[in-house]
């Protein structure tokens, strides 16, 4: 059966993302795609991705913000194999909800593989694999979501207000998904603009659903301990 400390280790990897990432932007040197001439980072026209260049589009080496962006990132990717693999534990209970949960974790960890290959791939070297990273990390998330959603809603008694949660995240996640492969492009700064602060959203939205569904996991999980 689940173990609680599982959930808390997974709820921590969620808190040192945002940790890690708000300081790694305090070490980046300056410059955003559209303008190199930018100082420092800039929240609202710089990627997440820009932290883990090895020099900053200023032209600045980018050693600290690259290696607390590798880090949080990594440990966030672990985090979600870490939960993916053991949330299933849950839906045992009937044959549907178990292939369904199992389903889902395989494309949860193949999501959490890609977000580690987001994190070793700086967009300044590798930038077409980095690309894809995004793209198969993000794809693979919104079926995660919609598969568990399902398998909590048939389980017969893991609150269904978590369903809510996975299916309300879905449709966001959709949004930024349609911005991200038909919104407007990065080339003009009202793009950058847009793609940034909705690359922003769903990202934090990623860390507050999951320490959301994680502690509720760690709840429930601790009714049979």
């Amino acid at each position: 059966m689940n173990n609680p400390p599982t959930y808390t280790l997974v709820m921590a990897a969620c808190v040192q993302f945002v940790i890690l990432t708000l300081v790694a932007m305090l070490f980046y040197p300056g410059g955003t795609l559209t303008d190199p001439t930018t100082s420092g980072y800039s929240f609202l026209n710089n990627f997440f991705s820009d932290l883990g260049l090895t020099a900053s589009y200023s032209g600045a080496p980018n050693h600290i913000s690259s290696a607390l962006f590798i880090t949080a990132l990594t440990l966030a990717g672990l985090g979600l194999i870490l939960f993916f693999m053991t949330f299933p534990d849950f839906f045992s209970v009937a044959p549907d909800t178990l292939i369904v949960s199992w389903l889902g974790t395989l494309l949860g960890v193949i999501c959490g593989f890609s977000f580690i290959g987001v994190a070793f791939t700086p967009a300044d070297r590798f930038f077409a694999r980095h690309v894809d990273f995004v793209h198969l990390a993000f794809s693979a998330f919104l079926l995660v979501v919609l598969l568990y959603s399902i398998a909590i809603y048939r389980h017969p008694s893991f609150p269904r207000v978590y369903a809510g949660v996975l299916l309300l995240f879905a449709a966001l996640l959709a949004a930024y998904l349609w911005l991200l492969f038909f919104g407007p492009s990065v080339a003009s700064s009202q793009g950058i603009l847009i793609q940034a602060v909705g690359q922003k959203v769903i990202v934090y939205a990623t860390i507050g659903v999951m320490l959301i569904v994680a502690n509720g996991a760690r709840q429930q999980a601790a009714r049979y301990v």
